[in-house]
């Protein structure tokens, strides 16, 4: 089945641990029977908790309560809510992103203990195919791909977090100019949520581009991930919203140059001009307040009021994502270029024993384990 990204997120993880050759458990962490069990009997140093701040009961306190320390990989979701108190007490936070990190500073997290630790992938699952391979011709026959037409891709739980919207605006900017696209949205459940559905119906009759975008809906196994993202000449993800850009990662290391935008955490996974381009931000998305609840650790339900409009997400540049798309999809050796840089940037950097042996380093230096670290892993998984 697909994982979900904080799955895969913790599944690498832990089974670059296991290829070091570091001692790991692995565990959904809501399973609290066998989280208490594996406190007992394998008794870890650390407990690595993978999620974001809301779940700091599950990640945080439930490990504090069993005598375990809590060492939490977060990423985040725009702000910060009532558990200030107890990261600021923490040895160690990993995030995802500089984005992430500062979320947390400007939300009043003053913890100086908070580094930057990228996800991994695995670069064999996730890898260049060649263009005669039959799974990709059957890919493009299934998405009714006409000889010659260039895909673009975007995908996600939702799509239109992903920017989709941005996307299709940009598409048709230059439609005229270079006719010759499809472009596949790729979302977990089909027409979901469905309002941004019917905006994005809409905005494609408007534009004229209806019969040119294709859907892709449900769970994949991550080889077809790797034939999808093979099958595509560019990978686009202006995201609204996003503390790392995993599928970014794994594009690039299938050798598809990405089209992003310049903020958040795509900043730490693509080089603007050499694995893809970064739209500038056309709109910023403020709040001056918002509704708190129980479950984000406050003492009941109420409306609080920020000093300052907080950004909770952002569109990309609509003529700039034009431009760049234009370039893309019009220069076959820019793109191939692109893709090149783009796998051996990831290889580099974010190949999951790779990272897996940093976050262990990182943990054994800042908690003094000299050697001795022994991990449970505390994920969600599907």
């Amino acid at each position: 089945m697909e994982l979900d990204g904080v799955s895969i997120q913790g599944e690498m993880l832990y089974q670059g641990l296991l290829h070091n050759k570091h001692e790991a458990r692995c565990c959904d962490r809501e399973a609290v029977a066998e989280k208490e069990l594996l406190y007992k009997s394998f008794k870890p140093d650390v407990v690595i908790g993978v999620g974001y701040w809301g779940d700091t009961p599950t990640l945080i306190q439930d490990p504090l309560h069993h005598g375990m320390t809590p060492v939490p990989w977060l990423n985040a979701d725009g702000w910060v809510a009532n558990y200030h108190d107890i990261l600021n007490k923490l040895p160690l936070i990993m995030v995802t992103s500089n984005w992430v990190k500062h979320t947390y500073k400007r939300d009043g997290v003053t913890n100086r203990n908070i580094e930057v630790m990228p996800i991994g992938i695995d670069m064999q699952e996730m890898r260049p195919l060649p263009k005669n391979d039959v799974r990709i011709e059957q890919v493009k026959k299934m998405l009714r791909i006409k000889p010659g037409q260039k895909i673009i891709l975007t995908a996600g739980g939702d799509t239109t977090s992903k920017g989709f919207q941005e996307v299709l605006k940009a598409l048709g900017k230059i439609d005229k100019d270079f006719p010759d696209w499809v472009y596949v949205g790729k979302s977990w459940e089909s027409r979901t949520p469905y309002y941004h559905y019917k905006d994005e119906l809409k905005l494609m009759k408007e534009l004229g581009i209806r019969r040119k975008v294709r859907f892709l809906d449900g769970p994949l196994s991550r080889d077809f991930m790797c034939c999808l993202l093979n099958a595509c000449d560019v990978y686009a993800a202006p995201s609204r919203i996003d503390g790392f850009g995993m599928i970014q990662v794994e594009a690039q290391a299938c050798g598809r140059p990405v089209l992003g935008v310049d903020s958040m955490g795509i900043k730490d996974t693509v080089l603007h001009g050499k694995t893809g381009f970064l739209a500038k931000v056309g709109e910023e998305v403020k709040l001056a307040e918002e509704w708190v609840y129980k479950w984000q650790g406050f003492k009941k339900k109420h409306k609080i009021k920020f000093d300052e409009p907080k950004t909770f997400g952002i569109r990309a540049d609509v003529d700039d994502l034009a431009d760049y798309l234009y370039k893309m999809l019009s220069d076959d050796e820019l793109r191939e270029k692109m893709g090149e840089n783009g796998r051996d940037y990831v290889v580099e950097n974010f190949d999951y024993v790779k990272t897996s042996e940093r976050a262990y380093s990182l943990i054994e230096k800042k908690l003094g384990l000299n050697g001795r670290e022994r991990a449970t892993v505390s994920v969600k998984t599907r």
